[in-house]
C-alpha cells in the first residue's frame, strides 16, 4: 500500500482498499473560512434538530481568512455568520482577526494537523498539509456541514503517481520551482483525482516551508492530495511546534485558553485512529505512474499567464516589464520566504513603478519577522506589509490589479481575472524571483 491508502485504511472500518472505491472515513480535522463556511453553516443548520450537533467542538477549525480584516459589509456580516456559529457550538478552534494566520499556514503552526492525520477543508489548498505526511484534501461546503454532524466524509481512494527528484538546487532555487517545474511537465490535470506522493534525495534535503509550498500547490496538476512521508525534518518540525507551546504556558489557541504549560503528556499527540507505525509507503506498493526527476540544473521558474503549467525560465523573461509584486499567501508567505525576500531587498529600494506588498502568512511569523529586522528592511525599501490575510491571492481586497496590469506573485494561481481585471496578467514565481523583480521593475533573477 501506499501512504495515502494506509491513512485512508486507518481511518475507516475495513480490512483493506483499494484505489477506485468508495469509503467512508473518520475526519481527525475540519475546517472551513470566512467564504466557505457560511455555506457549510447554512447547510448544518437546516438538518432537522435531532441531527443537529457537533461531532465534535475540538476537531472543527473556523478560519476567517480571506477577506479579512472585513474589506465590506459582505465580508463583516460573513465573518460574523462564523464567530456567532463558533460561540454557539462553542468550536474550541475558532482564530479571530489578531490571532489568526492564511488557514494552511496555521493550523501546522498551532499543532492541529500532525502525520498521519485525516484533515478535509473547504478550501482547495487544504492539500498543503500532506507535507506532514498526513492525508488532506479540499472538500465542498456541503461535505464540511455533513462533516460537522458526522465527523465523516466519503472519499474515492486515488490512485499514486510517485514523484522522484535527484540532484541538488541551486542558488535561489526553491520548492516552489520544483513544484512549477512538475506542474509545467505533467499540466493542470495531469494527476486529476490522483494522489501526488513527492520523495527522492532532493525532497529529504528540503525543510518544512519548502514542502508546504510543494503539497499546497499538487492541486494546481488537478491532484486530490500532495503527500510526503513523514521523517526526521518533520519530527523535528512537530517537537518545534508543541515545544513553543509549551514554553508559552497559558497560550491562546483559538478562542480559548490552553494550559498547555501544565499538560502531564510531554510526547507528542498521536493521531487517534491504529495507524501503521512506520507511515511510509511500502516498497511494493503499486503507482499508477512513476516519474523521476533531476533537478541539477533547475534554475527559477516563471509560471506566465494564465496557466501554472505555462512555465519558463525568469531569465527569459527580463524583459517583461511589471505594475505589483506580492510577496505572500499560504504558498510563500512563511518566514524562510520573508527571509529570502529580504536579503534581497535590503538596502535597496522597490522600483518606482512597482507596488510591492508583502503580507506574512501568520501573526507570529509577522512577530518573528518584526524582531528579526524583517519589516524594517521592508518598510526601508518602500514596501507596504499587511496583516495576515489571503486577500490579493483570490483577488478579494489588498492588491486589485486594473485592467492591463502585470503581477509577479509568489501565490498559486494565475487564471485569468484571478487577482483583478481579467485583462490583468499575473506570473507566479518564488520569493527570489518576486523580489528581485520588485527591484527592477521587470522579471529578474537575483544577482
Amino acid at each position: 500500500m501506499t501512504i495515502t491508502e494506509k491513512i485512508l485504511l486507518a481511518h475507516t472500518d475495513k480490512k483493506e482498499i483499494h484505489p477506485g472505491e468508495f469509503i467512508l472515513a473518520d475526519i481527525d480535522l475540519c475546517l472551513g473560512n470566512d467564504i466557505t463556511a457560511p455555506l457549510a453553516i447554512e447547510k448544518f443548520e437546516e438538518l432537522p434538530l435531532s441531527k443537529r450537533r457537533i461531532f465534535d467542538n475540538k476537531k472543527i477549525a473556523l478560519i476567517p481568512d480571506h477577506f479579512t480584516p472585513n474589506k465590506d459589509i459582505k465580508s463583516a456580516e460573513q465573518c460574523k455568520l462564523v464567530r456567532e456559529f463558533a460561540k454557539k457550538y462553542e468550536i474550541e478552534n475558532y482564530f479571530e482577526v489578531g490571532r489568526m494566520g492564511i488557514e494552511h499556514a496555521l493550523l501546522p503552526e498551532v499543532g492541529l494537523v500532525k502525520p498521519g492525520d485525516l484533515v478535509i477543508g473547504a478550501d482547495s489548498h487544504t492539500c498543503t498539509y500532506g507535507a506532514l505526511g498526513a492525508f488532506s484534501t479540499g472538500v465542498g461546503s456541503t461535505d464540511l456541514a455533513f462533516a460537522f454532524a458526522s465527523g465523516k466524509c466519503w472519499f474515492k481512494v486515488p490512485q499514486t503517481i510517485k514523484f522522484i527528484y535527484y540532484g541538488r538546487l541551486n542558488k535561489w532555487v526553491s520548492g516552489k520551482d520544483i513544484i512549477l517545474h512538475t506542474i509545467g511537465d505533467v499540466g493542470v490535470s495531469g494527476c486529476l483525482y490522483k494522489s501526488m506522493e513527492f520523495s527522492g534525495e532532493v525532497i529529504e534535503r528540503l525543510e518544512m516551508d519548502d514542502r508546504f509550498t510543494i503539497c499546497n500547490m499538487a492541486i494546481e496538476a488537478g491532484a486530490k492530495n500532495g503527500i510526503i512521508e513523514p521523517d526526521e525534518t518533520t519530527l523535528d518540525y512537530m517537537k518545534q511546534v508543541y515545544s513553543r507551546q509549551y514554553a508559552v504556558g497559558n497560550e491562546t489557541v483559538g478562542s480559548r485558553q490552553y494550559a498547555v504549560g501544565k499538560r502531564k503528556d510531554k510526547k507528542l499527540p498521536t493521531a487517534n485512529h491504529q495507524l501503521p507505525t512506520d507511515l511510509k509507503s511500502d516498497k511494493n506498493a503499486h503507482y499508477s505512474e512513476i516519474k523521476e526527476y533531476d533537478i541539477s540544473n533547475l534554475k527559477p521558474l516563471v509560471a506566465c499567464p494564465d496557466l501554472p503549467s505555462n512555465i519558463k525560465p525568469a531569465e527569459e523573461l527580463e524583459d517583461v516589464r511589471i505594475d505589483q509584486v506580492v510577496i505572500g499567501s499560504c504558498t510563500n508567505g512563511r518566514l524562510s520566504d520573508l527571509r529570502v525576500a529580504a536579503e534581497i531587498l535590503r538596502g535597496k529600494k522597490v522600483h518606482p513603478d512597482v507596488r510591492l506588498i508583502i503580507i506574512p502568512a501568520t501573526q507570529n511569523i509577522y512577530l518573528e519577522a518584526l524582531r528579526e529586522g524583517l519589516i524594517e528592511a521592508f518598510i526601508e525599501a518602500e514596501a507596504v506589509v499587511s496583516t495576515p490575510t489571503c486577500g490579493p491571492c483570490l483577488g478579494g481586497h489588498m492588491g486589485i490589479l486594473a485592467k492591463g496590469e502585470r503581477a509577479v506573485s509568489t501565490t498559486n494561481r494565475n487564471f485569468k481575472g484571478r487577482m483583478g481585471d481579467p485583462e490583468s496578467e499575473i506570473f507566479l514565481a518564488g520569493p527570489a524571483v518576486a523580489a528581485a523583480s520588485a527591484i527592477k521593475g521587470k522579471i529578474s533573477v537575483p544577482n
